[in-house]
């Protein structure tokens, strides 16, 4: 069962397979919509410019029923006559052709919030070309839909556009002995109830039509559980590559770590259990410096490189348990314990003294500091 579980679609489309879906040209589309805001837009041109239709349709009409004299002798009058009311033609409905034509690019944008451009839905592909595939689509349910849907909306723009035509029947004969001035306005109206009607129509089919094709998009996009596990896979990478990465991370971290050992000050430790390397150098640092830390095994590794390098090794385990928690590799050692490290760096340049000259002249070797006082609330041995 839990196979079976793991392979059904029943995840939500994430976002990388949405995003994969649009670079194929694959995106939500309704034709119901396109359509109603094309009507819409068409009706609302006639609408507002209804006056300048009016105007400029009778314009036409009596270029068109005009009877030129000249027409009659020259062979070349009539075609320019024709182009001259063809041009008037073209004016007069660019306002509507240009409404119609925002509105069906604003379609696109209202679906998917924005424009959607892809080469790849524009290369060939062989299995577009096979019949049984095709047959395939035919008969499948998204055709018995589109089919049902189709017929039903015949069925409603059919019936809103017999209910205006046989409401307005009466009007519409009267109109054919009215002189012109009169005619065109009056089927002007008619034209524009009819288009509201149709309108009105085209709406309802598009608030059935966009969510059906918004539902059947992102279910089409459905992912299996397996397939969402790969993609955070490949998202975040594989854990145990993950894993091991981190491994030579931390590897490569320790030993530049331990390079820092020998060009250390000092060292202090716990003695067993923590080692802290420190750095002092006047012109580059206000402060001495955490260049090494480890505990254990760490730890250990350390204080043998100091020894091999001879850096001085002081067992001050309040410092060392104090440094080790508080103070990351690089970082200065905080105000709280300038005193204990002063004490300590102290101690260190006069065992260098001693050592560059002191012993030649009998001097006797510095005492290391047996102990240097740190806030307890630094000390995690005091503080646990």
């Amino acid at each position: 069962m839990a196979e079976e579980s793991d392979l059904e679609k029943t995840e939500p489309p994430s976002g990388r397979r949405l995003d994969k879906a649009r670079e194929e040209g694959q995106v939500p589309q309704s034709r119901e919509l396109t359509a109603f805001l094309v009507m819409a837009a068409g009706a609302g041109a006639l609408w507002g410019l209804s006056g300048w239709f009016v105007r400029r349709g009778e314009e036409v009409m009596r270029m068109g029923l005009a009877l030129d004299r000249r027409a009659a002798f020259d062979d070349h009058a009539l075609g320019q006559s024709l182009m001259a009311m063809g041009s008037e033609a073209l004016t007069t409905l660019a306002p509507f052709f240009l409404a119609t034509l925002i509105a069906a690019l604003l379609s696109p944008v209202l679906l998917t919030g924005g424009w959607v451009f892809s080469p790849k839905a524009l290369t060939f592909r062989p299995e577009r070309l096979d019949p049984l595939k095709g047959l395939g689509r035919m008969f499948s349910w998204h055709s018995v839909a589109e089919l049902v849907k189709g017929v039903l909306k015949a069925l409603l723009l059919g019936g809103i556009v017999w209910w205006v035509v046989a409401n307005e029947r009466d009007n519409l004969f009267a109109l054919l002995g009215l002189p012109i001035e009169t005619a065109l306005p009056s089927f002007g109206r008619m034209i524009l109830y009819a288009f509201v009607g149709f309108v009105a129509g085209l709406a309802v089919v598009a608030l059935i039509d966009v969510p059906f094709q918004l539902w059947r998009y992102y279910t089409g996009l459905k992912m299996t559980k397996e397939e969402l596990k790969q993609e955070l896979k490949e998202l975040e990478g594989d854990p145990q590559l993950k894993a091991r990465i981190r491994s030579q991370q931390r590897e490569m971290a320790r030993r530049r770590m331990m390079a820092e050992v020998p060009k250390a000050d000092v060292v202090v430790t716990n003695p067993t259990h923590f080692a802290v390397a420190l750095k002092y150098d006047g012109a580059q640092m206000g402060a001495p410096q955490v260049v090494a830390k480890g505990m254990n095994l760490v730890a250990q590794k350390i204080r043998e490189l100091a020894e091999e390098h001879q850096v001085p090794v002081l067992e001050l385990p309040p410092l060392a348990r104090a440094l080790y928690r508080h103070v990351e590799i690089g970082e200065a050692v905080p105000a709280a314990l300038y005193t204990a490290v002063a004490e300590v760096m102290a101690y260190v340049y006069q065992l260098n003294a001693f050592l560059a000259q002191g012993a030649a002249h009998g001097l006797v070797p510095p005492t290391p500091p047996a102990m240097v006082s740190v806030p307890p609330s630094l000390d995690p041995g005091v503080a646990d």
